[in-house]
């Protein structure tokens, strides 16, 4: 699924140290399916050559090298044509510029001629990042609604100090290039996601739990943040990178994910409930270590509160979507915890199957609501997730 086919998008590379980043960023873009049209600045291009974005991007390169080889209404041209214009990195002179309205090289009078968005990705010395002109320069840039940053992260910098002014990461980039030409379907919607699995203690070592990734969950805040929504991720021990976009809230246990739950209820205007939560959990835990040698323990179990079926019990709810996994066909058990959870829908999926479901890239999933079922073939967790989203807005409107 390639969520900038069609899209237009200019890549504009100042002189800054980071711009060999810029080559990753490219070829994100370019497999997104963005039309690219790189535009080096005279520094940008003694640091990374054209050749090198003429290969990523399969089209010319625009360079400003200050003798009036571009065309003079090269600026008029690509002002109309792009829907985004990203600058990474945005140097403190290319920042400077633009926020004084400057147009003195073919990337800033591009950004004066366009009315397209423009997201900036500074990157420069730390002590340029905080000097007072420069954010001077950046607060009155915020103030623009067409003008928005991403970063910059903190940490070692290539003159050796240490802070603010990293570029941010290509990857990050991308997601908020995503964000800014997604449809905005959920702008205005805050939902509220649970993700992984659940541990319960048995001792200060082990616990019980489920082979659950979160893989869906993290997939769907993605899908979510691309389509302009507001996203909290509640998240069990997982190993994947917090998702761009997204207020994460890291939890253990069944009982710390229903006060997450809880606590973020109020601002919520739709409930996903894909965290695996373990519907067990030790009566009494083991305050030290279990020894081997003493035997197999006895443990008493005893169960977990069922979130999903709390909230929907309460008088003042959001939009309730549960998640079934099964050993088997998930039909009928959708069936049965949509009409006794009193849920809008339910995302079943038969964990059975090979290459689905638990710790896989993939899902085989049927949509109930009160109205319709859908059985959906094998698809990868980003492609199920954008239809899981389709109908949360269809069943919303």
């Amino acid at each position: 699924m390639q969520f900038l086919q069609g899209k237009s998008i200019l890549l504009g590379i100042s002189g800054g140290i980071a711009a060999y980043k810029s080559c990753e960023l490219a070829r994100l873009l370019a497999k997104e399916g963005a039309q690219l049209h790189p535009v080096l600045t005279r520094a940008g291009a003694e640091l990374v050559g054209p050749r090198t974005f003429e290969a990523l991007c399969g089209r010319p390169v625009l360079v400003d090298r200050g003798d009036g080889s571009a065309s003079a209404l090269a600026h008029i041209e690509l002002a109309r044509l792009v829907d985004l214009i990203i600058i990474a990195p945005a140097t403190a002179n290319t920042l400077a510029k633009i926020a004084c309205g400057l147009a003195d090289n073919l990337l800033t009078a591009i950004v004066l001629a366009s009315r397209a968005p423009v997201l900036l990705a500074p990157a420069m010395n730390v002590q340029m990042w905080a000097n007072e002109i420069t954010q001077e320069n950046i607060e009155r840039l915020h103030r623009r609604e067409r003008f928005h940053f991403i970063g910059p992260a903190s940490g070692e910098l290539a003159c050796g100090e240490d802070g603010p002014g990293r570029m941010e990461e290509p990857a990050i980039i991308l997601q908020a290039a995503l964000r800014l030409l997604g449809p905005g379907t959920l702008r205005g919607k805050h939902l509220l996601i649970t993700a992984g699995p659940t541990r319960e203690p048995i001792d200060a070592v082990r616990v019980l739990s489920n082979r659950s990734s979160g893989k869906m969950g993290y997939a769907l805040a993605r899908a979510a943040v691309r389509r302009g929504a507001e996203v909290t991720l509640i998240s069990g021990p997982t190993s994947l990178e917090a998702p761009w976009g997204v207020d994460l809230v890291r939890v253990e246990t069944a009982a710390q994910m229903l006060e997450a739950v809880e606590k973020n209820l109020d601002k919520a205007n739709v409930l996903i409930m894909s965290a695996a939560v373990a519907d067990f959990s030790v009566k009494e835990t083991h305050q030290g270590k279990l020894k081997k040698s003493s035997g197999p323990p006895a443990l008493e179990l005893v169960p977990t509160v069922d979130i999903l079926k709390k909230v929907a019990q309460k008088k003042k709810k959001p939009f309730l979507v549960g998640f079934s996994a099964e050993f088997g066909d998930p039909l009928a058990e959708a069936r049965r915890k949509l009409r006794e959870k009193n849920l809008q829908l339910v995302v079943g999926n038969d964990i059975s199957l090979s290459g689905s479901g638990f710790d896989s890239e993939q899902n085989q999933a049927v949509l109930v609501d009160r109205e319709t079922e859908e059985r959906l073939p094998l698809l990868s967790k980003s492609e199920l997730s954008e239809k899981i989203l389709d109908r949360v807005e269809k069943l919303l409107n």
